[in-house]
């Protein structure tokens, strides 16, 4: 296994920077996962660290050795691709071994080692077959075989699921996990969908315009967001933002008068009178007011625009005269499109984000 060190590592096409001076470590049996929108330059660092595209600018240590110019042969690191990779006109088992063709392994030895692999991968019963005979889960579990049977230090997968269905990626979700517990393997994987993201990683990468906004553990991006971006991309449905203004230690809302109420919010950061910022609830954080409760800091009121049932759940989208807010309602609950209804928060759910920079300033 391997610690993976990223320092101040650049990409540039001609004069366009792709990624821009990222500092990064990955540590040895960890799980990372880069997230972010199509473009962010996650598959590009990917890239790099494999040895696929060279390094414009900074450092690359592999188990404490500078590779920037190492061949992709000779860093030992297996890649998974999108596209699976394999090769039609070989078997499961030709496919699995062809890691190994220039290895100095005998065939006895070469022949148990994917027989160990196609074991673990719950393979078996397919060597003899050939892709075409296969679903697209058994597909990409060969061609994680085939990365696996070579033993390297580091794995990197390269958004392998989003060619499959919904059903066979949360299948697939739960066997890359669990193959990670066996392993403990170093992983980088990346991906433009923050379910996985936050289904698989031990710490989440947030990349956006080749930089870096945020790492930390799921749960540390969903509660403590750095900024705008990283709340609303991490988190189904997205967070909520309302427009504010900061006066005489409480908040009043930029626009929509009396359909949000936050007279009664205290215990917010220090704020200069005036200053604007952006408040962000979570869906999840708004309940359902029946008008016995006592009374929320956090009051917000709309009309239902259209419903949408999860399970034991139920998404309210709310229409406000300015903008729309979307909360979680028990499923068991009934709204006719037009209808007012009333929705209420705790303070301490309120995330507050600065205007101008779209940084997060604390939570109340």
């Amino acid at each position: 296994m391997a610690r993976i060190e990223l320092q101040q590592i650049v990409k540039r096409y001609g004069t366009v920077t792709t990624v821009r001076g990222i500092d990064l470590t990955i540590e040895d049996g960890e799980f990372v996962v880069l997230v972010g929108p199509s473009g962010c330059g996650k598959s590009t660092t990917l890239r790099m660290i494999a040895g696929l595209e060279p390094i414009s600018g900074g450092t690359l240590r592999i188990g404490g050795e500078v590779v920037n110019n190492h061949e992709p042969k000779h860093r030992n690191i297996a890649m998974v691709f999108q596209n699976y990779a394999i090769y039609p006109h070989l078997t499961v088992a030709q496919n699995i071994g062809f890691g190994l063709y220039t290895s100095k392994l005998s065939k006895a030895q070469k022949q148990a080692r994917i027989r160990e692999t196609a074991r673990t991968l719950s393979l078996e019963p397919y060597l003899d077959r050939r892709p075409a005979a296969l679903s697209g889960g058994q597909r990409q579990r060969v061609a994680i075989g085939r990365a696996m049977v070579r033993d390297p230090v580091a794995f990197l997968f390269d958004e392998p699921l989003s060619n499959l269905d919904a059903q066979l990626r949360g299948q697939m979700r739960l066997e890359i996990k669990q193959l990670h517990q066996r392993l403990g393997s170093t992983i980088v994987f990346v991906t433009h969908d923050q379910v996985e993201a936050m289904s698989l990683a031990d710490r989440i990468v947030v990349m956006r315009d080749g930089s870096i906004l945020q790492v930390g553990s799921p749960m540390e991006l969903y509660n403590r967001p750095a900024d705008i971006f990283t709340a609303r991309f991490i988190g189904t449905p997205e967070m909520n933002m309302i427009d504010a203004v900061a006066t005489g230690g409480g908040l009043t809302p930029e626009a929509n008068g009396a359909a949000v109420d936050l007279s009664r919010v205290t215990g917010l950061p220090p704020l200069a009178p005036g200053q604007t910022v952006i408040l962000g609830i979570r869906p999840h954080e708004l309940q359902l007011l029946s008008g016995g409760e006592a009374p929320f800091p956090i009051r917000i009121e709309g009309k239902v625009r259209v419903c949408e049932p999860h399970g034991p759940e139920t998404f309210v989208l709310l229409d406000l005269p300015q903008g729309s807010v979307v909360a979680r309602a028990p499923a068991t609950a009934s709204f006719r499109p037009g209808e007012t209804v009333a929705f209420g928060a705790q303070t301490a759910a309120l995330r507050l984000f600065d205007k101008q920079t779209g940084m997060r300033i604390g939570s109340a």
